[in-house]
């Protein structure tokens, strides 16, 4: 399963993609950040964060994404930018008919670390080391996107069926008489 990650924010969206299954090794497909000058206009940012998560689908071709979910915070700016970039990667998901999973911060936390209070730099090394890459993605948000993929896939279930099951039916059937992958003879 191949799974989109978006942690939404107005300046800094992190984007990132994995491929697996739980209980068999990731892969990092792509990691990235969405970016937009705070003294831009709303629409025109929501726009540009539209359009390269467009281009994410596109490059990626994700069979479900995960979004963070929007949690409470202290600062009612920073948390409705949040909320709407979250709209945003909703929308462009669910325009595809792609299956759309919101996981809160601690759920991912907890998935990723063990733990639900974890803080970034854990969550990060953690991702570094599920993905066997040589550094941390930087900055955070791109490695937030990483764990909201994986915790997506390790804690999927049902949905992670169902959109394996979307998938497959979405590919093309081997002409007939062509090997089958993975078949024997």
């Amino acid at each position: 399963m191949r799974v989109m990650g978006v942690d939404p924010g107005l300046t800094r969206c992190g984007l990132g993609a994995v491929q697996g299954r739980a209980g068999a090794p990731l892969t990092l497909v792509r990691v990235g950040v969405a970016r937009t000058p705070a003294g831009d206009d709303i629409g025109a940012r929501l726009v540009a964060i539209e359009a390269e998560i467009e281009r994410w689908l596109d490059d990626v071709r994700p069979d479900a994404v995960a979004v963070e979910r929007v949690f409470s915070q202290s600062n009612l700016r920073t948390v409705m930018g949040t909320a709407q970039a979250s709209a945003v990667a909703i929308v462009c998901a669910a325009r595809r008919g792609l299956p759309v999973a919101l996981h809160t911060p601690s759920e991912v936390k907890a998935a990723i670390t063990g733990y639900g209070n974890a803080d970034k730099a854990q969550v990060g090394a953690m991702v570094t080391r599920l993905l066997r890459l040589d550094a941390m993605p930087k900055p955070a948000d791109a490695a937030d996107a990483l764990a909201l993929a994986i915790c997506h896939i390790w804690r999927g279930g049902t949905q992670n069926r169902l959109a394996e099951a979307v998938a497959k039916a979405r590919r093309p059937a081997a002409p007939r008489g062509a090997p089958v992958k993975g078949a024997q003879r």
